[in-house]
């Protein structure tokens, strides 16, 4: 864990802001800094720009106009269905890495630790596209509260949106259809044929019966002449992304889904089975040709599952006094895992799933991927929130007890958990194996992982408490963490024995995480020659261990004596970080390994080699100087020159490790204290 990550909620990245600057602090004559006007100069241009393309390049003609000019510049792209659409709008929005997996960057800054969510539901749609039987199937997000699957749902919307404005993204409908559909429905079924010979597509799908209406009373049959233009999806404007959210099961009508009898048009049209006296309205006519999102979908009436199923597999739907509408479009639902529960209890709900591609959202198990969602919440909340300084292991530390809550319950011992945490985070945990270690991340890993446990708004919430109690702009690691504490004994929907647990949780985080973070900056920011001490130790530890291993004599740099290995002070090293007086040659071999490895790659061994035994210095050289750091912090009475110390320790907390001049403070009487109890 290093200690740049420092948040200042005022920012939107990782790099400490320096506490003293305030915005303009050394403007004195009403003008706003060049820096200042330089951004909002560019935002404006960029505004302007973002206009400039979202106007688009509109197009309005006949069929027969479409397919003189605009079928014969991309026939493949103008006759993708909905899947293939939404799958090459995640592809513009992605890449491929040197492995050949793809990713959507769609989500990289709003979403953190559910690649694997992510890339099956990549998978789904790359399936979908390619025309198996995945895209006759609805997919289902199934997740807890805050996992992230509206937000998933949401950034796909807006990737359509923006996708539709792209050249290769363009769309084309009959105008003043209502389900805005393809103007090759108006290819005769008899001329389909050639038209597969034509194009080498196959062409799929009905007029509606507003359109054949209009065809026949508008233009008597000549389909040439209807009008065509181009498509813009757009939520707002219920073009092609279509919402539907349950309320009371009780007055829940499919008329929200399909639309119903405008009784207004009735009268008009003197039919109620005219297509021009049907409300088209409903949720998935304003979804064609793109997404259809069903929020909470198992809340609602076994009826309106059936018809969407149907719609999934057969792409058409069945209301009253007309035929078949077809309706090509994605339906992607999420729900949460209570109703998810409650819905596998009724077994007539077996063929329902079974036409259901589920993946599971779960919440992220990486801390540090944790604490960019935490970053992602403060800087969208109230501005007094965000200028507050948080320390730089606020976030992360709350992360940690966050993983440590979705973990199963039976992982008691402490030990474990601490290991399963770094190897979720991608540290290097250098006594485990390559096969140990992924077996605890894929083998080892419960179904249940992640599925409950403290969400981030939970965190959030106990956030915003820290900030308004500790009524200053400057919030520490045990702030947050006494806040935690606090929102789960006042919280009564969690039981008795899960609060002693999550107790436990913060504990153990204070004790192994923070514990270690706070006093790693302490000691370097006392010892500026600290990175310089600690590399000429490791240094001195491998020369030892090697001659060691070798059996050989090593010479004393300060008396040019020839010597035995020094096995006291490999002792010393190795036990900082637990290393068994069994393992320690295992562990020896495993350090000069890599220190050969990194040799013939022409690299340094440095302190971020090898994680572990970067640990164990820093631990050695921390003893070492415990004596010197106490009677620095501890001073009753201190004299100007401990003074100063003191005040040269503070400031390097600010300059360097990202503190303010609170939280660093607070940060050396936290770690005074810990020297007095050990």
């Amino acid at each position: 864990m290093t200690s740049s990550g420092t948040t200042r909620l005022s920012s939107d990245n990782d790099a400490p802001a320096p506490a003293a600057q305030a915005d303009g602090a050394d403007r004195h004559d009403g003008q706003e800094p060049a820096d200042d006007a330089g951004r909002r100069s560019r935002f404006v241009h960029g505004l302007a720009a973002y206009a400039a393309q979202h106007r688009g390049s509109p197009w309005r003609g006949s069929f027969g106009d479409f397919l003189e000019h605009i079928l014969p510049t991309g026939a493949a792209l103008l006759a993708r269905s909905a899947h293939q659409y939404l799958w090459d709008m995640m592809r513009a929005n992605g890449d491929t890495d040197g492995s050949g997996r793809f990713r959507c960057r769609l989500f990289d800054d709003e979403l953190f630790g559910i690649d694997e969510a992510i890339d099956r539901v990549a998978a789904y749609f790359k399936a979908a596209a390619a025309g198996s039987e995945v895209g006759r199937r609805m997919l289902l997000l199934l997740g807890p509260p805050s996992g992230g699957k509206s937000t998933m749902v949401i950034l796909l919307k807006r990737g359509l949106e923006e996708y539709s404005h792209s050249s290769e993204g363009a769309l084309y409908a009959i105008a003043g259809c209502p389900v805005h559909e393809s103007p090759l429905h108006l290819v005769p079924h008899s001329m389909r044929a050639g038209f597969r010979a034509s194009y080498g597509l196959d062409l799929h799908g009905e007029l509606c019966p507003h359109c054949m209406a209009r065809l026949e009373e508008q233009y008597a049959g000549d389909f040439l002449r209807m009008p065509v233009e181009r498509l813009y999806i757009s939520e707002a404007g219920r073009c092609g992304i279509g919402t539907y959210a349950p309320h009371d099961p009780t007055t829940a009508d499919l008329a929200d889904l399909v639309g119903s009898v405008d009784l207004s048009k009735v009268a008009q049209y003197g039919d109620e089975g005219d297509p021009r006296a049907w409300s088209w309205s409903g949720a998935v006519y304003a979804a064609s040709r793109g997404m259809l999102e069903m929020i909470e979908i198992l809340k609602v009436k076994r009826e309106f599952l059936y018809l969407l199923l149907t719609l999934t597999q057969e792409k058409n739907v069945k209301v009253s006094r007309f035929p078949l509408i077809y309706l090509d479009e994605t339906i992607l639902a999420h729900t949460n895992l209570a109703e998810f529960r409650k819905f596998l209890q009724e077994s007539e709900n077996e063929a329902l799933l079974d036409r259901m591609v589920i993946v599971q959202v779960p919440y992220t198990l990486n801390y540090r991927e944790e604490a960019r969602i935490y970053r992602k919440l403060i800087l969208s909340a109230a501005p007094a929130f965000r200028g507050v300084h948080l320390d730089p292991h606020v976030l992360h530390a709350a992360a940690v007890f966050a993983i440590l809550s979705r973990l199963p319950e039976g992982d008691d011992k402490e030990a474990e958990l601490v290991k399963k945490l770094r190897i979720y985070a991608d540290e290097d945990v250098d006594d485990l194996q390559h096969a140990e270690v992924r077996r605890i991340r894929e083998r080892d890993r419960a179904p249940d992982e992640g599925l409950a446990g403290v969400s981030p708004r939970f965190v959030i919430n106990a956030l915003s408490h820290a900030i308004i109690a500790a009524q200053r702009n400057s919030l520490t690691t045990m702030d947050v963490l006494l806040a935690l504490k606090d929102g789960i004994e006042s919280d009564a929907r969690i039981e008795p024995r899960r609060k002693r647990k999550w107790i436990d949780y913060l504990v153990l985080t204070r004790k192994d995480f923070y514990n270690r973070w706070v006093k790693a900056d302490v000691h370097k920011a006392l010892f500026v020659s600290f990175e310089h001490e600690a590399q000429d130790l490791l240094n001195k530890y491998l020369d030892e261990v090697e001659a060691m291993l070798d059996n050989r004599q090593i010479r004393d740099p300060i008396t040019s004596e020839e010597r035995r290995p020094d096995e006291r002070f490999l002792r010393a090293v190795e036990e900082k970080i637990q290393i068994s007086d069994s393992g320690k040659q295992s562990f020896r071999q495993e350090v000069v390994r890599k220190a050969m490895g990194a040799f013939k790659r022409g690299e340094a061994f440095g302190l971020g080699s090898h994680a572990q035994l970067n640990d164990a210095v820093q631990q050695y050289l921390f003893e070492q100087r415990r004596d010197v750091l106490r009677l620095v912090s501890s001073a009753k009475r201190p004299d100007d020159d401990v003074r100063a110390k003191i005040s040269a320790v503070e400031q390097r907390l600010v300059d360097e490790y990202g503190y303010d001049a609170h939280s660093a403070r607070e940060a050396l009487n936290y770690v005074t204290t810990l020297l007095a109890q050990e």
